[in-house]
């Protein structure tokens, strides 16, 4: 009977968990999938952005839940944040695009801008540093997973915690392009807070597992900026 009731308390959990996932189209250039958690009624939320990868472009946006924190998140795992992931329908991101995205979240929901993250894999990646170099004052701390930068970004990078991280096994995005943009932003500023992780066989399709574990989140959410007077 107590494993009847364990079984179902925990069906209950993840059903929850899937329920809190909505789309939103046709009001920003990228339709996106959002979870709010319950507590954006009486608080501030911190703001999770998820850029994918190239595979899951296109114009179904139930490719977006394939991998990455809508999969993380439909296997049972809470991120207390409202976590938002757009669907790229061909080419690059577009970080003004998302910056279209992430106002309209701001001005639609209870967010705290104090702490506002992105985080992507393979183009997502290359997405979350380009996004991050460009409106770097409008977002907190940035993941990026096995993908690369543009070495032009890297000052306005060394202002953000940056956690870069790249499998020493992937042949398909070179471990050396996430190399590259780190050396650029210790150039920049040789005490960036700035972290690059190297994956002990790492691929380009197994990291996808980082996105299941506490640590990426942990660090995440424990990144936090001033205020600004506004936001008093």
């Amino acid at each position: 009977m107590k494993l009847r009731f364990l079984f179902v308390l925990t069906f209950f959990t993840l059903q929850t968990a899937i329920a809190q996932l909505k789309t939103i189209v046709e009001k920003t250039d990228y339709p996106f999938w959002i979870q709010v958690p319950e507590a954006e009624k009486t608080e501030k939320q911190p703001v999770l952005i998820f850029l994918h990868g190239k595979s899951l472009s296109g114009t179904n946006i139930n490719r977006v839940k394939r991998y990455g924190v809508l999969r993380a998140i439909e296997k049972g795992r809470n991120i207390p944040a409202i976590v938002v992931a757009p669907q790229l329908p061909s080419g690059s991101w577009n970080p003004d695009k998302v910056l279209q995205l992430l106002e309209f979240v701001q001005k639609n929901y209870n967010t705290d801008l104090s702490r506002v993250y992105v985080c992507g894999m393979s183009l997502g990646s290359y997405g979350t540093l380009h996004f991050a170099g460009k409106h770097a004052d409008k977002i907190t701390a940035a993941v990026a997973i096995c993908g690369g930068g543009n070495v032009n970004d890297a000052c306005k990078l060394a202002t953000l915690p940056l956690w870069i991280q790249h499998g020493d096994k992937d042949y398909i995005v070179r471990m050396s392009e996430s190399k590259k943009i780190v050396d650029a932003i210790k150039k920049c500023k040789p005490d960036a807070d700035v972290t690059f992780t190297v994956i002990p066989g790492g691929n380009h399709g197994n990291v996808e597992r980082l996105f299941h574990q506490d640590a990426l989140y942990d660090w995440l959410l424990r990144q936090k900026k001033a205020k600004t007077e506004s936001e008093f």
